[in-house]
């Protein structure tokens, strides 16, 4: 049963990526502007732009074009970028390991707050506390990241700076990194040093991209662990003597955690694609970053490049989650 659903998922992945491809193949190319006349100064000869037109393939039809692009891809050749003279998997690649980072920690953030108050929502049910805990999911939710970007630069960079409020390092730093996680890097090392200036930098724009997935998985944990706590198996756990934090610890969390693993998983892609505006925002070098330069300056085997590789990280991370979950739940694994 769970082969079956791994293959079948398998085969929806690869149509999912044909489809980002080629709506995003034809979207950038029929959109006002022309990458290669903003790299000629003025008065360019036309046999200098049609040298570069033949140079990046843009003298072909789109359709050329696009079965050109996708047998590179299929190789591993993104092509070249336009703005940057360099390979686009190379330039992908080296930004990707800070945004993967960056929303690794807001995920945590957002499960450790989401959780407890979950929790304690659930504890307090009926109560003040739980209509509090409402009241501040609603405002997290309601408030974009960005925006909650800009009041913390506020608060704690500018009215009382105890966090880094752009980069992603102090450049002042001896950076001995051989990858690009330099988070995972500098724990495995214990330059803790290293460490401590990453999460100062990193703190911020996590939390911005936190607190909308906090509120959404404290709701749907909250209400799961709510209804749990009347049934049979539930109430003989209060019989045998334990407390309500107890109960909803021991013998409810667990199967309240199911299917909010799910809407984790599904949230988890759209916070990745939220890095990009939060990236820009506090200057962090990341994927998201690299992907507004590209569009402002028409680079589109950058754009192209980028798409495609959040696009895999989407269908990649919901895969996990669907089979995760399956191997977790009884029903799916023995049916």
């Amino acid at each position: 049963m769970i082969l079956q659903r791994f293959l079948t998922r398998l085969l929806t992945m690869a149509v999912t990526l044909f489809g980002v491809a080629v709506v995003v193949f034809v979207v950038i190319r029929i959109a006002p502007g022309d990458p290669i006349a903003m790299m000629l100064p003025p008065g360019a000869s036309q046999a200098d732009i049609d040298r570069l037109r033949a140079l990046y393939g843009l003298d072909k039809s789109i359709v050329e074009q696009f079965f050109i692009w996708l047998a590179g891809v299929l190789h591993g050749d993104f092509g070249t970028s336009i703005s940057l003279r360099q390979d686009v998997l190379g330039l992908v690649m080296n930004r990707l390991p800070a945004t993967l980072e960056l929303s690794i920690v807001a995920l945590l953030i957002a499960v450790a707050v989401g959780g407890v108050l979950a929790v304690i929502g659930a504890r307090e049910r009926g109560t003040a506390v739980e209509a509090g805990i409402d009241v501040a999911n609603g405002a997290a939710l309601s408030i974009p990241d960005f925006l909650w970007g800009l009041a913390f630069i506020l608060v704690f960079g500018v009215l009382w700076p105890v966090f880094e409020i752009s980069g992603r390092v102090s450049p002042r730093l001896e950076l001995p990194f051989v990858t690009q996680f330099y988070l995972f890097e500098s724990i495995f090392r214990l330059r803790f040093d290293l460490t401590k200036d990453l999460l100062s930098h990193m703190f911020m724009p996590a939390l911005a991209l936190a607190l909308p997935l906090a509120a959404i998985i404290a709701q749907l944990l909250k209400q799961s662990l709510k209804e749990l706590l009347s049934l049979d198996y539930v109430v003989l756990a209060r019989v045998k003597g334990f407390s309500e934090t107890q109960v909803i610890l021991r013998e409810a969390l667990k199967n309240a955690a199911l299917p909010t693993l799910t809407l984790v998983g599904v949230q988890f892609t759209f916070l990745i694609g939220g890095t990009v505006i939060v990236e820009r925002l506090f200057s962090y070098e990341g994927l998201g970053n690299m992907a507004i330069d590209a569009v402002i300056n028409r680079d589109l085997p950058l754009i192209q490049g980028i798409v495609l590789v959040f696009a895999l990280l989407f269908v990649l991370i919901n895969l996990a989650v669907d089979m995760l979950y399956a191997v977790l739940n009884p029903r799916l694994r023995h049916g």
